[in-house]
Order: structure tokens, then C-alpha cells, then sequence
């Protein structure tokens, strides 16, 4: 990746504002046709969103997405569309024994709600800030209840897949317990023992950042730092680890870049949310300055290899040892073809990673760390501008995508394939354009001088 050190927040207002205007038409567009009949809108086909039946994860980037119009511009049409969707919509994902999705679903939505009210964005409600409040504190509780224990202790938020299966991508839905624990609330377990929600996230938080990054140790024969593992499998009997596994990237022991972009941006907002923290709440689980290196070393590795394996412009491939990827030798070099005919590109993993970029940059700045962190931040900045022009910014009426280029699911080939196109390319998805937003609105609220957006309250 060539990282560009001169670009700035500012002079990425004019295609910031672009692409609010895109993104105003685009919401609307899929509001007006959308049917709830249909299921959760996951990505789209030839233009317009459809759905794919495996876990409702993606509705609350739906609605999410109005309120976050809302904030960078102002329109009140998409607060209205936002907070009455959440109200109507939104019920069964917090009460959603099923999923590790807790803080994608009702943090984009509940917690975008509520952080709007905190900020004086929308009137205060007292009614209506404990009804969002309620909602993510049972909505942490429930995340956090899918523990399994791990030998020698600790523990993790098991994923869909069951109590053997630890996600890396869970470690941005951590965000539930997060905000929950702000709240003061607990998950009351078996006998009225109160059980911590920042334990359990420092607890998941470890264990993602042992057994889900590399750091060229010689783990195994692929041990590289910084690349990531989808999946960590342990036998649920006696809680040990057992091995890599993958869903939806290429192998157990290449790297999927979606995956790498949630751990990069989930590890850098922890490390942003630990500020929040006494120093003494931090320590009655394990020192809180062990805790703080373990994910600044994470997010450092990760940050480090996505910079390394994606392309000049800073896409990434969809998996960094994909079969085919020897066709396109050295890609790292060049900008990105999302057009290309052997392996396609996932502008999705590049708007999560991005932000993370940013966010770990500015962390590391704060410390002390300025050379570091600008190298990070800059990194960060320059995949925003890649992503805020074309091939990867939507500009059709008729698409109702804002992010093109974005993948789904790889090995079930459930990505469309466009005719006369040798892989998937031109799609869009429900996080790859929320992300893609949620990116826009932090640098948006740093061009105007407003304040940084976190998703917990930072005072």
C-alpha cells in the first residue's frame, strides 16, 4: 500500500459531502422499496438489495444508516426513518438468544439513538433515552450470556456455530457489552451471581487476541504477524484450544481480509473505550496495563499486515492467499482491479479497515507514539479516498448500493456474478455501506470541528 502523508480530513470534504448526497437517495431508494416480508436486506443483485437467510446481522446497519444521515447532514426525514424503524423492527434483535451480532444489530441502532439524545443532536426525552437504554443494556446481557470457558481461564462470546467456535469478527460486537457496562448493568447468571460485562469483554478480548492473531512466533508453519484466523476451534469439554478454522474466507490458514478488518477496527475501539475505564475496574480482572499492550500489539499486527497485503490504493483482496491470487503477481503495487478475472476485491473489509486505521492512529498519536501513529492514520485516510471516488463509490440512481465492489461469502458463492464477469464485482452490502458511513461521519465530524465519535460516551 502507498500510503499518502499530505491527505487530511478537510480535503476530503468535497467528496465527504458527495457522498451524503449519494447516500441520501440511496437509503430512501431502498426504504421505498423495501418489504419487511422479504427478510433482512444482506446485499445486492444487479443493483437492489436482497436477502440471504443465515443470521439476521444486517438490519441494524439498515437503519443505522438513516441516523447516521441524520447526524452529517441534518435532514430529519432519516431520524424519523431511523427511530421508527428501531422502535417497530429492532425488538427481536435485542432479545436474540442466537447470534454474536448484538453490537452490530442494536449499538448502529439503539446506540446511535441514544448517543444523538447524550450529544444534544436530538430534544432530550427522559422516557425515550431509558427506552434505548434499556434495550442495550439486555441486549449486552444477552451477548455476553454465549460464554464458554477456556482451560486455564477465561473465556469467549461463542458465535452461531456453537459453543466451540470463538469469531474474530465478534470482537467488534463487543461494542453491546461495552455501552451495557457503561450503564451500569450486569448479566445475572445461575444463584444471582452478577456477572461483569467488562470482564467478559476483557476476557474475549484476550482470548481474541491469543488465539485469533498471529504475531510470528512460530505457532504454526503459517504463523505470519498480523494475519488472522476466521474461526479458533476448542473442545468444549475441557475448554482447550484445538485449531484454526474458517468460514468464510478462502482456508484455516490464509488470511480473509473482512475478518482482519474487524479485528484491526474492533482492537483499536476497545483500546479508545479502556480509556472510559477506572484503572481499578480494569485491574480486578487481570493489570490493566497487560491488558492495554496485548491489544495495542493485536491492532498494531493487524494494521501492519493489511498495510502489507493490500493493494497501492489500499483495497485489499477478499483473502490474502486466495487460489488464484499468483495471476495477479504483485498486486500489492498497483491500485486495485476490481475488475480483474481471477480474485475479487472487498471494499467492505477496506471501509472497516480504515477506520480502525484512523482510530488506532489517533490513539497512538495521543500517547506519544506520533510517528507511528500518523503512518497509521494516514493509512487510514488514504483507503477513505480511494473509497469516496469511483469504481468504489456508487454514483447510479439505479443502485441502490453505496459501496461497490463489496463480498459476501466467497467459498458458498453466494456473491453475484455479473454477465461477462469472471468474479464478483459491482455488489454492495448492508455493512459494507453502513461502514463506509460511519467512516464519512468521523472524518466529517473532524473537517468541521465537531466532536469525535465514539459509540460509548467518552466523558
Amino acid at each position: 500500500m502507498k500510503i499518502d502523508l499530505q491527505i487530511t480530513p478537510t480535503r476530503l470534504l468535497p467528496a465527504l459531502y458527495r457522498m451524503w448526497d449519494l447516500s441520501a437517495d440511496k437509503i430512501l431508494s431502498l426504504q421505498q422499496s423495501w418489504k419487511q416480508a422479504h427478510g433482512t436486506p444482506v446485499f445486492t443483485v444487479q443493483g437492489k438489495y436482497t436477502s440471504r437467510g443465515w443470521t439476521e446481522w444486517t438490519q441494524g446497519f439498515q437503519f443505522g444508516s438513516a441516523l447516521l444521515q441524520f447526524d452529517a447532514m441534518g435532514d430529519e426525514q432519516f431520524l424519523n426513518l431511523g427511530r421508527e424503524a428501531t422502535i417497530r423492527w429492532m425488538a427481536s434483535h435485542v432479545s436474540h438468544i442466537g447470534v454474536h451480532d448484538h453490537g452490530f444489530n442494536n449499538v448502529s441502532t439503539y446506540g446511535n439513538l441514544r448517543r444523538l439524545m447524550v450529544e444534544g443532536k436530538i430534544p432530550f426525552n427522559p422516557g425515550e433515552k431509558n427506552f434505548y437504554e434499556l434495550a442495550l443494556k439486555v441486549s449486552g446481557a444477552i451477548q455476553a450470556a454465549r460464554w464458554t470457558k477456556i482451560a486455564g481461564g477465561g473465556g469467549f462470546i461463542y458465535s452461531f456455530n456453537g459453543p466451540h467456535s470463538l469469531f474474530v469478527d465478534t470482537l467488534r460486537s463487543l461494542r453491546s457489552l461495552a455501552v451495557a457496562h457503561q450503564l451500569g448493568h450486569v448479566l445475572m447468571a445461575e444463584r444471582d451471581e452478577k456477572v461483569s460485562l467488562l470482564g467478559r469483554l476483557l476476557e474475549h478480548g484476550r482470548a481474541t487476541a491469543q488465539f485469533s492473531i498471529f504475531y510470528g512466533c512460530g505457532r504454526d508453519a503459517y504463523d505470519v504477524r498480523g494475519r488472522t484466523a476466521h474461526e479458533s476451534i476448542f473442545n468444549v469439554v475441557d475448554g482447550s484450544y484445538r485449531c484454526p478454522s474458517s468460514q468464510q474466507g478462502y482456508s484455516a490458514f490464509t488470511t480473509w481480509t473482512r475478518g482482519l478488518a474487524w479485528a484491526l477496527c474492533g482492537f483499536a475501539e476497545l483500546l479508545e473505550f479502556l480509556r472510559t475505564i477506572p484503572r481499578l475496574q480494569i485491574d480486578s480482572f487481570a493489570p490493566s496495563a497487560e491488558i492495554r499492550r496485548e491489544f495495542l500489539e493485536a491492532a498494531q499486527a493487524t494494521a501492519d499486515f493489511y498495510i502489507e497485503n493490500s493493494s497501492a490504493d489500499g483495497i485489499p483482496m477478499w483473502d490474502t492467499g486466495a487460489p488464484n491470487l499468483y495471476h495477479l503477481a504483485n498486486y500489492q503495487k498497483r491500485p486495485a482491479q476490481p475488475f480483474n478475472h481471477w480474485e475479487p476485491v472487498d471494499s467492505s473489509a477496506a471501509a472497516i479497515a480504515a477506520q480502525g486505521l484512523i482510530r488506532l492512529g489517533n490513539y497512538m498519536g495521543s500517547t506519544g507514539a506520533r510517528a507511528q501513529g500518523k503512518r497509521y492514520r494516514q493509512a487510514g485516510l488514504t483507503v477513505a479516498s480511494t473509497l469516496l471516488e469511483k469504481p468504489y463509490l456508487s454514483t447510479s440512481s439505479s443502485h441502490q448500493g453505496l459501496l461497490l465492489h463489496s463480498v459476501y461469502h466467497r467459498p458458498n458463492g453466494w456473491d453475484h456474478q455479473r454477465r461477462g464477469q469472471c468474479v464478483p464485482n459491482g455488489e454492495s452490502s448492508m455493512w459494507g455501506d453502513y461502514h463506509l458511513r460511519e467512516l464519512a461521519l468521523l472524518l466529517l465530524r473532524e473537517a468541521r470541528g465537531e466532536n469525535y465519535l465514539t459509540f460509548f460516551d467518552y466523558e
